[in-house]
C-alpha cells in the first residue's frame, strides 16, 4: 500500500484532490451532499462531533473521482505545469517555453478525460511520436473501400493549406465528401485512423490541428495511404 505523499504524486493525484479525500476519510461535513471543498472551508466547518468513530476504509474510486473533479476544473496554464513533469518522465521531447502555446492546446484537448495526471502520458503519446502504430480496428478502417482515395484527396487539399485552421479542416472534409461521393463517416473514420492509428480518441479536428502545427499530419496520411493499399 502507498503511504508517502510522493507515491501519490507519482500516481498523478493532485494535492487538492488528496487533501479533500483525506479530510473526508475521517470526518463528514455538516452538508452531507457536499463532497468537494477546500482545506480552508473544511477548517471552518470542522467539529469533533462529526469525526467518524469507525475505522475508515480507503476508497480508491472515490479518490479518483475527487481527483478528476479538480483536474477538470484546473486552469489550463496550471494544468500544463502539472503535466509537464509527467511528460518529461515519459521521455517526451519538447521545448516547454517555445512550444508552450501548443502544449496548452494539447492540455485543453485531453484535460476533461483525465482522472489522474499520469493519464496525460498515454493520452498525449500520439502527439509526441513521429509515427503511430495502427490498432486492429484502425488498420481495418484503412482497408475499407474508398479509404485510400479519401486520404489521397485530403493530402491534395492540404497542399493549398500551409497552416490549417478549424474552418479549413471542416471545408476539406466537406470537399472530399462531395468529390469522392462518399459519406462523411467514412472520411472522418479514415482520417482518424490515419492520424491517430485508431478509430477512437480525442476530438478529431482539434487533434488534426495540433498534428498539423508540428508537421506530423501529412507524413501520417502518406503512411496510411500505403497501409490502405
Amino acid at each position: 500500500d502507498s503511504t508517502s505523499i510522493s507515491d501519490f504524486q507519482k500516481m498523478g493525484f493532485t494535492a487538492e484532490g488528496l487533501v479533500n479525500y483525506m479530510t473526508l476519510l475521517g470526518w463528514s461535513p455538516p452538508d452531507s451532499t457536499q463532497e468537494i471543498f477546500t482545506l480552508e472551508t473544511a477548517a471552518k466547518e470542522f467539529g469533533f462531533e462529526r469525526v467518524n468513530k469507525a475505522g475508515a476504509k480507503f476508497d480508491w474510486d472515490k479518490l479518483d473521482w475527487l481527483n478528476s473533479q479538480y483536474i477538470h476544473n484546473t486552469p489550463v496554464d496550471k494544468l500544463t505545469d502539472l503535466l509537464i513533469p509527467f511528460w518529461e518522465a515519459a521521455g517526451y521531447k519538447f521545448d516547454g517555453g517555445r512550444e508552450r502555446p501548443w502544449l496548452k492546446q494539447l492540455v485543453t484537448l485531453i484535460s476533461q478525460s483525465l482522472t489522474r495526471l499520469v493519464d496525460g502520458v498515454a493520452q498525449s503519446q500520439l502527439f509526441f511520436s513521429d509515427t503511430v502504430e495502427f490498432s486492429e480496428e484502425g488498420s481495418t478502417q484503412l482497408k475499407q473501400e474508398g479509404s485510400a482515395a479519401v486520404l489521397e484527396a485530403i493530402v491534395t487539399a492540404l497542399e493549398n493549406q500551409p497552416q490549417l485552421s478549424e474552418a479549413a479542416a471542416q471545408d476539406i472534409i466537406k470537399q472530399v465528401v462531395k468529390e469522392q461521393k462518399v459519406k462523411k463517416g467514412l472520411v472522418m473514420r479514415s482520417l482518424r485512423a490515419a492520424l491517430t492509428g485508431d478509430v477512437h480518441g480525442p476530438d478529431l479536428i482539434q487533434s488534426w490541428l495540433l498534428l498539423n502545427q508540428i508537421g506530423l499530419d501529412k507524413p501520417r496520411l502518406s503512411r496510411a495511404i500505403t497501409e490502405a493499399k
